[in-house]
């Protein structure tokens, strides 16, 4: 079925955009910041797959999930969307993880909102 993968990965980032916004971690809390990070970061992680291309190491599978589109020889549409997903992912988790830990550490009583 193909383009399953690639709307499973647009779901999956509805999603967490969603408790982002939510719960203000990283889109909700800084818009631009979080973009710049999530685009260089993403930059970064197709860099590092274009050399790993070049130099053999990655390679596509075939797979029927697949859209059939390819980028580049061996790096398919739906690798940047992944990598995007990845990246935002981390820093809401990272924000989330953050967050909590600042909580724990607050006395009783002393609660934000």
């Amino acid at each position: 079925m193909p383009g399953l993968y690639l709307g499973a990965l647009i779901v999956s980032a509805l999603g967490v955009l969603a408790v982002d916004l939510r719960h203000r971690l990283a889109f909700g809390e800084a818009p631009r910041r979080t973009a710049v990070l999530v685009l260089c970061g993403t930059v970064f992680l197709l860099v590092w797959d274009l050399v790993g291309i070049a130099t053999g190491v990655f390679v596509r599978g075939e797979s029927p999930l697949l859209i059939g589109i390819d980028l580049a020889p061996h790096l398919p549409l739906e690798e940047p969307v992944f990598l995007a997903f990845l990246c935002h992912l981390t820093l809401v988790i990272h924000a989330g993880v953050t967050r909590a830990r600042a909580a724990r550490r607050r006395p009783r009583g002393q609660e934000t909102t």
